[in-house]
């Protein structure tokens, strides 16, 4: 792999620089002690081409590579978290299944509104019953004569409140992940609601809601996949893969945050910076980050060759998610008494951070599909 970069990922990233400074950042404490980002953010993430990264231009993409979806995640997390997940979420796993899943007829009433940022989508796959064990899933659709009927409940959806259309994962067929199959469900459907969880620790700005759908009656062409189980698990490898670049993201700004503060802040006559411990501090935190996105590039790569990336995935968003954790809590201990309120950002990107270890397959998760991979023994059974 050649890391230097190509003028294209250059320009990309600087745009996505200048919009997170000019847009995120500035608003970001306001979003977190708000909880809840402007709404009009997303129709401009919309114009400037980020909620199309990969999608074919015919239905309003702006195309790109997965390297270039990870170096705006990257600068977008920098500012907040919160925003990278609408992106991840909408773009990442609800506009690329239906691009790569779907009919032409729903590619063309879903993805140019999905691109624009005029409409958004969620991923409605975690049930209260049922996290890391997807397959065992209890929401139901039940075939009628004019399309289906599904009844159940989801929680923990990201963009929940927000979104107009949900990609609703149901129980079609008999017990375990090969009864499962993934439908469109526009909201506005009678019989689906959504409720906005409040007081989370992190991500606080980003809507995250609880559904339920009461007898839902959707139509035969709302069937996305009757193979729903293998499609989230496919589109999951590349949810790892942008949590991973956001987690990058996060470590960066909580890097760059606690450098500046080291050579501003002085104690016993000199910047702190200049003590050794301070300094070994800032240097794990720099490893890490660097580590983590090389980790994530890897997986980039091989996806943009069309090579297997499922296991790699796993290792970036692992080590990524853990290492943001920690590059966070050394950046509070840089910053001392005052890391530990709003006024600073280290403690948002450390409630951010946290909550990376648990979605798209808590770190426990990566270990087990990293050690199944290395060897060939399944220990979820």
């Amino acid at each position: 792999m050649d890391l230097t970069l190509s003028d294209e990922h250059r320009q990309l990233r600087e745009l996505a620089r200048r919009f997170t400074d000019e847009r995120i950042v500035p608003h970001a404490t306001r979003w977190d002690r708000d909880e809840a980002i402007d709404r009009d953010l997303v129709p401009a993430l919309g114009e400037v081409g980020f909620l199309g990264l990969g999608i074919d231009e015919r239905y309003g993409g702006s195309g790109g590579d997965n390297l270039a979806y990870c170096l705006v995640l990257e600068e977008i997390a920098r500012g907040d978290s919160a925003v990278r997940g609408i992106i991840s979420v909408s773009l990442g796993l609800v506009a690329k299944s239906i691009a790569k899943h779907g009919t032409e007829e729903q590619k063309q009433r879903w993805l140019p509104g999905l691109t624009a940022g005029t409409r958004l989508g969620c991923f409605a796959l975690t049930e209260p019953g049922t996290g890391s064990d997807a397959g065992s899933l209890t929401t139901k659709a039940t075939k009628t004569e004019n399309g289906y009927r599904i009844n159940g409940r989801k929680v923990f959806i990201t963009n929940g409140t927000w979104a107009d259309v949900a990609l609703v994962f149901a129980r079609t067929g008999g017990p375990g992940p090969k009864g499962i199959s993934a439908f469109l469900v526009p909201t506005d459907t009678a019989g689906f609601n959504a409720t906005e969880i409040k007081g989370k620790l992190g991500m606080r700005g980003q809507a995250t809601a609880e559904i339920t759908l009461d007898d839902v009656e959707v139509p035969d062409d709302a069937l996305l996949s009757q193979e729903g189980f293998k499609l989230a698990m496919g589109s999951l490898d590349k949810g790892r893969m942008s949590v991973a670049a956001g987690c990058v993201g996060a470590a960066r700004g909580a890097l760059e945050a606690a450098l500046k503060y080291a050579q501003e802040r002085e104690q016993f006559g000199k910047p702190i910076a200049g003590f050794q411990l301070v300094q070994e501090l800032l240097a794990d935190m720099a490893v890490e980050t660097d580590a983590a996105r090389l980790l994530t590039w890897r997986v980039a790569d091989l996806a943009d060759r069309g090579e297997p990336f499922g296991t790699e995935a796993s290792m970036a968003k692992l080590y990524a998610s853990e290492a943001a954790v920690r590059v966070a809590n050394n950046a509070i201990q840089v910053f001392g008494g005052y890391g530990y309120i709003d006024e600073y950002p280290v403690g948002k990107y450390l409630r951010d951070t946290r909550v990376t270890t648990l979605y798209e397959g808590t770190s426990q998760i990566q270990k087990l599909l990293i050690g199944r991979a290395l060897t060939g023994i399944n220990a979820f059974v």
